[in-house]
């Protein structure tokens, strides 16, 4: 089947419902990709996602906006005994980046496979009646994927159902007033959750899902080299650590503090992503700090899953435990923030610095061709992937507050959501059309 008659690469379309939505999403169902959201704002279409062009685009250009799975990040290449409420397991990753290194689920993880969406979202089994009637209220425009992972996959052990729901959310609330006064609209969120289960009995898994989602805030105004770099925008990440790497970007198993470093982004003067940028750009696991209130559980018992159970509501709400700004990405001339909310307990924060702009392509809405040979260069992109930190179970000292140790065990659901908020900064104009 030709990439063009493919229907894993053909988009669905998200949309607010209005004339003028605030938000739209592209969603290929090839690795959970999400191809462009646009963004409408003062009169301007802003699509905030790097990537190619074209959908088969993303066939060879790797972990641009995919799901990633089985284990998110950098693994050991070897085989390890698992342990998780009296269930063992061996897990072997697989060497894909370096012979000593799995990166992001192996030769073949959950981004290089067709994920079926659901027509009917009734016959999802891993989201409750309590959470299937929040989607169809605060969700209308939303759609649920689903994959299983066989025993054995990439060397992860245990047959895993997995399903994630993808949903656009209504603009709520007044504008903000920022610290200098101006007002910031809302725009919509866009709403991720992961939701798997083993299949298998007597079993335990490492898991640790991610949105591999990279961003340019500011690349759509077309004006030159001053809007591709998000060297200009600024960031915060509510971090008092960083996971120490060795040279082959695995962990050593140490934390180690912010304050004072190149990390510390709120020290920054400027507050520009560009100041103090090391060498090689940013590429770090940054573990939160201790949260005002315990977010919802990554892991719960399956019996828990009861039919009145909404973690879907929760992650929506504005005032809970999952309402916690923990990230934010602004851009320097567009007037767009974005700002995440999550139950995991750190993010990576890469800056694009292993991109080929020679073999890869540029959207066109981005000054680019469109063509493979006009690529995005490094230092052209923020990604912030939410997730566990890497190698939890092997290095329980950088599990940060929450504790996750990233292992399932059979009877129980793993449960992952990151909400991103749209932000914009501007006058009166660009307040989002109620119709």
């Amino acid at each position: 089947m030709s990439s063009e008659t493919d229907p894993a690469l053909q988009p669905i379309l998200l949309t607010l419902p209005s004339l003028t939505p605030s938000l739209a999403l592209e969603v290929l169902p090839a690795g959970l990709t999400l191809h462009r959201l646009f963004v409408q704002a003062d009169g301007k279409t802003h699509d905030i996602l790097i990537g190619p062009e074209e959908p088969r685009g993303h066939l060879t250009q790797k972990y641009t906006n995919t799901i990633i799975g089985r284990y998110a990040n950098r693994l050991p290449v070897g085989s390890f005994l698992v342990e998780r409420n009296g269930l063992t397991s061996v897990v072997s990753p697989k060497p894909n980046e370096a012979p000593t290194v799995s990166l992001h689920g192996g030769q073949k993880g959950f981004d290089a496979y067709p994920w079926e969406p659901l027509t009917d979202p009734a016959t999802a089994e891993l989201f409750t009646p309590a959470e299937l009637a929040t989607i169809q209220t605060r969700l209308p425009t939303s759609l649920i994927f689903r994959r299983i992972s066989e025993d054995g996959e990439e060397g992860y052990p245990g047959r895993l159902l997995i399903e994630a729901l993808v949903g656009l959310v209504q603009p709520e609330g007044a504008p903000n007033v920022t610290a200098d006064g101006k007002k910031e609209w809302n725009l919509g969120s866009v709403l991720i959750v992961y939701r798997a289960k083993l299949l298998d009995e007597k079993k335990v898994t490492p898991i640790n899902l991610t949105q591999h989602w990279g961003f340019n805030l500011d690349a759509s105004l077309q004006e030159g080299e001053d809007t591709l770099t998000i060297k200009d925008h600024t960031i915060s990440i509510k971090a008092d650590h960083v996971i120490e790497l060795n040279s082959e970007g695995l962990s050593t198993g140490t934390l180690l503090p912010v304050a004072g470093t190149h990390h510390a982004h709120a020290e920054k003067a400027s507050g520009r992503i560009g100041e103090r940028f090391p060498e090689r750009g940013y590429d770090e696991f940054y573990v939160f700090s201790q949260r005002a209130a315990p977010p919802p559980p990554t892991i719960l018992p399956a019996s828990e899953l009861k039919p009145e159970l909404d973690l879907v509501g929760a992650a929506l709400s504005r005032d809970g435990p999952a309402a916690e700004e923990v990230a934010s990405l602004a851009g320097a001339k567009s007037g767009l923030r974005v700002g995440f909310a999550t139950n995991q307990p750190g993010v990576q924060f890469y800056t694009n610095n292993l991109s080929v702009p020679e073999k890869s392509a540029r959207k066109k809405i981005h000054s680019g061709s469109g063509a493979v040979g006009d690529g995005y260069a490094p230092g052209t992109a923020a990604f912030l992937e939410f997730h566990a930190p890497l190698a939890a179970w092997i290095h329980p000292q950088t599990r940060g507050p929450t504790g996750d140790d990233t292992l399932l065990a059979s009877g129980e659901v793993y449960n992952n959501f990151v909400r991103m908020d749209v932000w914009y900064r501007g006058g009166a104009a660009a307040a989002p059309s109620a119709a």
